[in-house]
């Protein structure tokens, strides 16, 4: 009779079984979630062990990487912006308005998350170019032409990254409690009141964090740009670019670069630790 109390459920001696228990996963889980891990530590160890860490402040202050970086961070900064200025009311219509073509909608905004870059760029450069769609009336009106240009890379980073920040804040949007929206609107405020007074405060730290991923997004994107905007020192070649050009030249260059790029996308993923992984 005692020997089956000592295994009851809630007894320390059963509690203590079940911590072994979590913390001893069965081998067929934890061999593929080893090999799992080791798929993303084995390439980032591999580009840490290549590195030249005695030119690497030379090599991270030569005129190509300084003007690169100087590039990139004024294209993916005015992506950033450009998506908040443009995402967020979109998510708010897909969030908060019904119409017939909300669905195709949804789905021409998150396509290029999945679309290859290449494509998009491509799609840009006939929608956008000297004879695009759009782009052919533009030029020949004002004589103002995108592909190849520091405006281009601006808006091949956009499209690619704006996607991230439009699903952040209409996931935000759907689960916030609208009841203060309601209450607010009741006494009299007015939609826009509402918007900029109270959704967006509620909302504020998926704004961020969807901003924040949007900047990444912009900051690393390689296919779009340089199809779109090409590949120029000084115009239009952002670190991405950097990279690809001097893993054929100077390949110190090309590690020095990258490991920049790794320490960028790591304090982003450290910023938003909370987010993604509190309980």
């Amino acid at each position: 009779m005692s020997q089956h109390a000592g295994t009851k459920p809630g007894t320390a001696k059963s509690r203590t079984a079940r911590r072994r228990t979590r913390r001893m996963p069965p081998l067929v889980i934890l061999l593929p979630a080893v090999l799992g891990a080791l798929l993303f530590a084995v390439p980032l160890v591999g580009l840490l062990g290549r590195a030249p860490w005695r030119q690497l402040p030379t090599l991270i202050t030569s005129d190509l990487v300084v003007e690169s970086i100087r590039l990139s961070m004024i294209t993916s900064l005015a992506a950033a912006a450009i998506s908040v200025i443009l995402g967020v009311p979109l998510a708010w219509v897909l969030s908060r308005v019904n119409f017939p073509a909300k669905a195709l909608v949804r789905a021409l905004v998150t396509l290029p998350m999945v679309l290859p870059p290449v494509v998009g760029g491509a799609a840009l450069l006939f929608a956008l170019g000297r004879r695009g769609i759009v782009g052919q009336p533009i030029y020949e009106g004002t004589g103002f032409l995108l592909p190849f240009s520091t405006w281009g890379v601006i808006v091949a980073n956009t499209f690619v990254a704006m996607p991230f920040l439009v699903i952040t804040v209409e996931g935000a949007l759907n689960n916030a409690d609208r009841r203060p929206e309601h209450a607010a609107a009741t006494l009299g405020a007015s939609r826009l009141a509402v918007f900029t007074r109270i959704t967006i405060p509620a909302i504020s730290p998926s704004l961020i964090a969807g901003l924040v991923l949007a900047w990444a997004r912009a900051l690393g994107e390689f296919g779009a740009t340089v199809t779109f905007a090409g590949n120029l020192q000084g115009r239009t070649q952002t670190l991405p670019l950097a990279v690809f050009v001097a893993l054929e030249t100077d390949r110190d260059t090309a590690v020095a670069i990258s490991l920049v790029l790794v320490a960028i996308s790591l304090s982003v993923l450290i910023l938003l630790r909370d987010r993604w992984w509190s309980r």
